[in-house]
């Protein structure tokens, strides 16, 4: 009995653990997924300049404000537009709330990019947080 105690304790621990990580996630089939990160977590990403920021949402709304940096592809563009995002960077992708930016999020993962963030709650969050958008 104390011998599988201690072998569920392992298990547990090692799942925790595992998702403690900030790599891109993989499923049992060994498929990579984007993953889903706090707006918070999003603005360090942002500050270290070391991210393809990709804003989804439309033209009007990435005039109203967007985050520094940022590249506008609208979600309904993003499979003709996928020359224009960088591969040889991770990507952090942002809408208004999050949906749209899952949506085109898994579009590059299924065309072959592997670091790909969904920033949860979208340029409202980040500006609900009192962080700048630009103009």
């Amino acid at each position: 009995m104390k011998k599988y105690l201690i072998i569920i304790l392992l298990l547990l621990s090692t799942s925790v653990l595992g998702c403690l990580t900030n790599a891109p996630e993989e499923d049992v089939g060994g498929v990579v997924n984007y993953i889903d990160i706090p707006m918070s977590e999003a603005k360090i990403k942002v500050d270290s300049g070391e991210y393809f920021i990709l804003d989804v949402r439309t033209r009007e709304e990435y005039d109203a404000g967007h985050i520094a940096n940022a590249i506008l592809i609208p979600s309904t563009d993003i499979s003709g537009r996928l020359d224009e995002v960088l591969k040889d960077m991770p990507i952090l992708v942002y809408c208004r709330s999050g949906s749209r930016s899952a949506i085109a999020s898994q579009e590059l993962i299924d065309n072959g990019y592997a670091d790909v963030y969904n920033m949860e709650g979208g340029i409202v969050a980040w500006q609900n947080a009192g962080y700048p958008v630009q103009k």
